[in-house]
C-alpha cells in the first residue's frame, strides 16, 4: 500500500511516467500541482528534485537530459510559473533534448473569469513543442502515453497540461500495482532503416567525381564510431573535415578553428576554399564566418545526414539523408573511392601556418580575454566535462585546441545566454565526471538563481570571465559606432563574491596573469565545496587585442 493522491488524473500521470521509466522529475513548489507532487513523492523509483525558480529548474532538467539523453520531467503549478519554462523548451526543441513538461492547471470553467494564477495554458508552447497532451477528456491515458513516447523517440520537448479541481490535497491508500515497464529504448544502428543502395549510388558517383569535398560537423554527442568514420575520410585527399569544439571529435588533420583559418582569406582564396560538395552533420554551427562563406560561395551540392531534421543553413541544401551520420557513412563508404586532389593538403598547410601565427601572438599578448582562454583550456583536467557559456565564451574557445579527452557542451539550439549556469549544474549533477563551466559575467549574473540549488556536486567548478559587460558588442560591427553602446554591452561593477557566500561556494579571483597561474595550480583539486574563480579582464582593451590577433593571422 502507498499514500497516493486521490485524484485519478494525477495517479494516471505518475503511473505512466513509471511505466516509461521516466526516473527523474524536477519540481517547482506550488499548490495547484499538489496532487502530482504527492504522487511523484510516493513513486519510489522516481527521483524527485526541488528547484524553486522555474526557469532555472527547466535548464537544470535540460542539463540532466543533455547527459542522460532520456526524458526528464518538469512539474510546476498553474499560471505564469509555466511560462518560465519556455526558454529551456525552445533550447530543447532545437537541440533535440527530451523534456517532459507537466503543468497543473485550473479546470476549463475557471479560465478567463478572473481567478488567480490562471492563464490560457493549453498549447501555450505550440511553436516549439513536439506534442501537446491536454488532459481532462476521455482519451487521457492514450494522450499521456503518446506524449512520453514522442519525447523518447523524437528527442525533444512535449507538454502535458493537467487540470485539477479542488480539493487538491486528498490522499488515499492504494495497492501498489505498478504497470509493467516498457522495454528501455537503446539507440542502435540496427533499429534504423538503411538507405536504398541504388539511390545512394547516385550521390556516390557525384562524390567520386569531385576534387573538393567538405564535411562540416556541428554540435554532436561524443561517439567513437563517428570519430573513426571521420578519420577514415582523411584518407581521401579531396576531403577536408571541419569541426567545432562541441562536435566532440578530434584529429590533427581536422580543421578545428574555422574562423582562425578563413578570417584572413582574400576573395581569390575564398574561391579556392569553396567546396563542390558539402556534407553537414550534427547540430547548429557556431562559426559565423563559415556561414557567411558558404552562403556566398555556395557548394554545388549540400547534403545533410541526420535522422530527424536538416536545416538549410547555407541556403543551398539539395538533399537530406534521414538517417544517423553513422549509418550514412557505414553505407556510403562502400560506394566511394579516393580522388586525386590537393584540396586537403593545401588547407592543412594553411592551418599549420595559422597555428604558428596564433601561438606567436598568444605568447606575447597582454592580459585579456584572449590570454585567459589560452591559460584556461589547457588547465582543465583530463576526462572532464566542459560546459561553455554562449556569446564571447563559445567563440573564444573555438580559437584554441581543446584536450581531446574532454567532453564539450553548450546550449547552441537557441544560443541564448539565459540558463547556461543552470544547464551546467544539471549536467554536473547527472555526471560522475568533474565538470568545469566557463561563462561570461553577464550570462552568469543573468542566471544567478542557478546557484539556489541543493544538488550542486563539490567537484563542480565555475570560471567567470568578468570583463565588466557584454564584451562581444565591442567587437562585432555596429554597436561601438552607435551612440547607445551602454545599452548593448550593459557595463557594471558587479562581482560574484557575495553570491558565493550566500550559496556556499568557495570564491577566488585573478586580476592578472600571475594571479591566474597561481589560482589554476590548485583550482581543480578535491574540495568540500564547489568553487568559483572570477577573472577580471580589461573591458576597454579586449576588443582591440582580439582585432590585433586576427590581423596578425594574415600572411
Amino acid at each position: 500500500m502507498r499514500q497516493f493522491p486521490k485524484n485519478k488524473l494525477a495517479q494516471l500521470v505518475v503511473k505512466s511516467c513509471e511505466h516509461f521509466n521516466v526516473n527523474t522529475v524536477v519540481i517547482s513548489p506550488g499548490s495547484r500541482n499538489a496532487p502530482l507532487i504527492m504522487g511523484f513523492n510516493e513513486a519510489k523509483e522516481i527521483k524527485t528534485l526541488s528547484i524553486v525558480d522555474e526557469r532555472c529548474a527547466a535548464f537544470f532538467a535540460l542539463g540532466i537530459a543533455q547527459q542522460t539523453r532520456k526524458p526528464i520531467a518538469l512539474l510546476c503549478t498553474s499560471g505564469s510559473a509555466l511560462l518560465n519554462y519556455y526558454p529551456a523548451i525552445a533550447e530543447a526543441f532545437y537541440s533535440n533534448i527530451p523534456l517532459l513538461i507537466i503543468s497543473a492547471d485550473r479546470p476549463a470553467h475557471l479560465i478567463d473569469i478572473g481567478d488567480g494564477q490562471t492563464i490560457r495554458q493549453e498549447n501555450v508552447f505550440d511553436n516549439h513543442i513536439l506534442y501537446n497532451a491536454n488532459l481532462g477528456f476521455e482519451n487521457d491515458e492514450e494522450n499521456i502515453n503518446k506524449a512520453i513516447e514522442t519525447a523518447i523517440n523524437k528527442k525533444g520537448p512535449v507538454h502535458i497540461n493537467v487540470p485539477f479541481n479542488d480539493p487538491l490535497y486528498e490522499i488515499e491508500e492504494v495497492e501498489y500495482n505498478k504497470i509493467e515497464d516498457v522495454e528501455e529504448l537503446k539507440e542502435s544502428l540496427l533499429d534504423e532503416i538503411p538507405l536504398d543502395v541504388d539511390e545512394l549510388q547516385k550521390f556516390a558517383t557525384i562524390w567520386n567525381a569531385s576534387t573538393k569535398k567538405m564535411v562540416l560537423v556541428g554540435e554532436h554527442f561524443p561517439d567513437e564510431l563517428l570519430q573513426t568514420q571521420l578519420e577514415y575520410l582523411l584518407k581521401d585527399p579531396s576531403v577536408l573535415v571541419l569541426i567545432e569544439n562541441t562536435a566532440n571529435v578530434s584529429h590533427p588533420k581536422f580543421i578545428n578553428s574555422i574562423d582562425k583559418l578563413i578570417f584572413p582569406l582574400e576573395e581569390d582564396e575564398l574561391g579556392k576554399f569553396q567546396p563542390d560538395i558539402l556534407i553537414s552533420l550534427g547540430g547548429l554551427i557556431v562559426s559565423k564566418k563559415i556561414k557567411e562563406h558558404l552562403r556566398k560561395f555556395k557548394p554545388t551540392h549540400h547534403w545533410h545526414a541526420d535522422a530527424k531534421r536538416a536545416f538549410d543553413t547555407f541556403h543551398c541544401l539539395n538533399h537530406h539523408f534521414k538517417i544517423s551520420p553513422q549509418l550514412f557513412f557505414s553505407q556510403f563508404f562502400f560506394l566511394t573511392k579516393p580522388t586525386k586532389s590537393h584540396y586537403q593538403d593545401y588547407w592543412l598547410r594553411k592551418k599549420e601556418f595559422r597555428l604558428n601565427k596564433h601561438q606567436e601572438f598568444i605568447d606575447n599578448c597582454a592580459f585579456s580575454d584572449l590570454k585567459v582562454f589560452s591559460k584556461l583550456l589547457p588547465s582543465i583536467p583530463n576526462s572532464s566535462q566542459l560546459q561553455l557559456g554562449n556569446s564571447s565564451v563559445i567563440r573564444y574557445s573555438q580559437l584554441f585546441n581543446i584536450n581531446k579527452t574532454l567532453r564539450v557542451f553548450c546550449n547552441r539550439g537557441t544560443s541564448g545566454i539565459d540558463g547556461s549556469t543552470s544547464t551546467a549544474i544539471g549536467a554536473a549533477f547527472s555526471s560522475k565526471e568533474n565538470t568545469v563551466f566557463i561563462t561570461g559575467d553577464i550570462s552568469f549574473f543573468y542566471d544567478s538563481n542557478a546557484l539556489w540549488n541543493n544538488y550542486i556536486p563539490n567537484n563542480f567548478r565555475i570560471i567567470v570571465i568578468n570583463n565588466g559587460g557584454g564584451g562581444i558588442f565591442r567587437f562585432i560591427p555596429g554597436p561601438k559606432d552607435s551612440n547607445a553602446l551602454d545599452y548593448f554591452e550593459t557595463p557594471h561593477n558587479l562581482t560574484a563574491e557575495h553570491l558565493c557566500k550566500m550559496h556556499n561556494f568557495e570564491y577566488v579571483t585573478a586580476k592578472n596573469e600571475e594571479d591566474l597561474n597561481n589560482q589554476l595550480s590548485n583550482f581543480y583539486e578535491t574540495s568540500k565545496l564547489p568553487k568559483l574563480l572570477e577573472i577580471f579582464t580589461p573591458r576597454e582593451e579586449n576588443d582591440q587585442i582580439l582585432k590585433a590577433y586576427f590581423n596578425n593571422l594574415k600572411e
